[in-house]
């Protein structure tokens, strides 16, 4: 299992905003962003390599984790600390593929997958919170649909679409481990000082957490 901690800000990347994968992963890191994924749709294998490595090497040196969507086989070669696959993956087998020291991560629609995931030897599930043009086919299951896979599985939840430093908190107090956030760093106009936004907001709400 993930360490829970690791998954606070989760800065998925994304080309649609303007910037690069890399500027983007780059400033969420410096920004303290305790997670980043590669997701990169609109690159092939041997242009998205490269880019991986990169992160990889930077995640590694700044102890963020780092994963890459879907390219199992890139996630492999670049050194990245794990994979994040989909409903149209197989989890089982990329379970195989990196052993028991890389991280894998599943996103989930409902109970009746996060239960499968976990049974196929997933560390942290994501699910859709609120609907998200950046990620159009996926299914919102919204705060309650979110709290009711928190008290399913006994692997740390993130949530993810729609989600900005005005709703984190309740995504927060619904039982995720952690935001996983495109377009509120993606889109903005200084990533850097957005993600240390949503950073102050997870560490205030763990803080408060611990005092109740």
């Amino acid at each position: 299992m993930v360490d829970p901690g690791t998954l606070g800000v989760y800065v998925v990347t994304s080309a649609s905003f303007g910037r690069d994968h890399r500027t983007l992963a780059f400033a969420a890191i410096e920004g303290g962003a305790t997670a980043i994924q590669l997701r990169a749709p609109e690159l092939d294998d041997a242009a998205l390599l490269p880019v991986a490595v990169d992160l990889a090497a930077a995640c590694l040196g700044s102890g963020v984790l780092f994963v890459v969507n879907d390219r199992l086989d890139v996630a492999l070669e670049s050194g990245a600390a794990g994979v994040h696959l989909g409903q149209d993956d197989d989890p089982s087998a990329a379970r195989r593929r990196l052993g028991a020291d890389r991280v894998l991560g599943v996103s989930v629609g409902g109970v009746d997958e996060a239960v499968a995931a976990e049974r196929a030897g997933a560390d942290y599930l994501g699910v859709t919170v609120w609907s998200t043009p950046t990620k159009p086919e996926a299914d919102a299951r919204g705060l309650d649909g979110l709290a009711q896979v928190v008290a399913t599985t006994s692997v740390p939840v993130v949530g993810i679409g729609g989600i900005s430093a005005t709703n984190a908190p309740r995504v927060l107090e619904a039982g995720a481990a952690g935001v996983a956030v495109i377009s509120a760093v993606a889109a903005a106009a200084d990533p850097v000082q957005a993600t240390r936004e949503l950073v102050a907001i997870v560490e205030r709400f763990r803080a408060g957490a611990v005092r109740r």
